[in-house]
């Protein structure tokens, strides 16, 4: 009989500490974004990944921004993303398909982005899927348009990342300084492949994210 209540106790536990399937359904179901939206200036403002040192990187870095534009091309866009880490700045440039809701980017990686609700009028949340070789990682990030955003916001992209079963979401500290315009950009899409692609410093970069994690928080 004890160890049948000892079951019983873990299986309640178990249940608390998880979000209801309903709940999870519509916060996790993708939403109908037009190219339009996209465009302009937005502010990063944190999120959670699996891509080894995501974790490292989300405690260095002190703020970033997209800013996004159309091209000649209805269904290209233009991103240029910037960055401030550890106090110095730089800037990526990159193309990325857009169609049906939908970011696409198809070599020299494969990633797919989709945007989940919010309470939030003037922010993005992104949820993440990037596939190098073998490897499948994922990420969910939140873009605002302002510098900070309401408590209940960031209190549904938690929730969020409780039913996608990712770490909990690193955030931005609010005092942050935005880097220049500025910046010449160097192209995005080999230095991330070049990260990608470097298994031997994912261990490097997954034990650096778990002494960060244990030391920082």
């Amino acid at each position: 009989m004890k160890c049948v209540a000892v079951v019983a106790l873990l299986s309640l536990l178990s249940l608390g500490h998880s979000a209801p399937v309903s709940s999870c359904d519509s916060l996790v179901k993708p939403i109908t974004i037009s190219n339009e939206d996209m465009l302009g200036r937005w502010l990063y403002i944190g999120g959670s990944s699996d891509l080894p040192g995501s974790r490292s990187l989300g405690h260095l870095l002190t703020s970033a921004w997209l800013d996004i534009t159309a091209t000649t091309q209805s269904n290209i866009l233009n991103l240029v993303q910037t960055q401030r880490i550890y106090g110095e700045c730089s800037s990526l440039t990159y193309n990325v398909t857009f169609e049906n809701s939908t970011m696409l980017i198809e070599q020299p990686f494969y990633l797919k982005e989709v945007y989940l609700k919010t309470d939030c009028s003037d922010c993005l949340v992104v949820h993440e899927e990037v596939v190098s070789g073998k490897d499948t990682f994922t990420s969910l990030l939140l873009f605002s348009r302002r510098k900070s955003v309401s408590p209940d916001a960031l209190e549904m992209l938690k929730k969020q990342a409780e039913c996608l079963r990712m770490p909990s979401p690193i955030m931005i500290e609010l005092n942050y300084e935005i880097c220049p315009d500025n910046i010449l950009p160097s192209e995005g899409l080999s230095a991330f492949n070049s990260l990608l692609e470097a298994k031997m410093g994912h261990r490097v970069a997954r034990l650096l994210d778990s002494l960060f994690d244990m030391f920082v928080n």
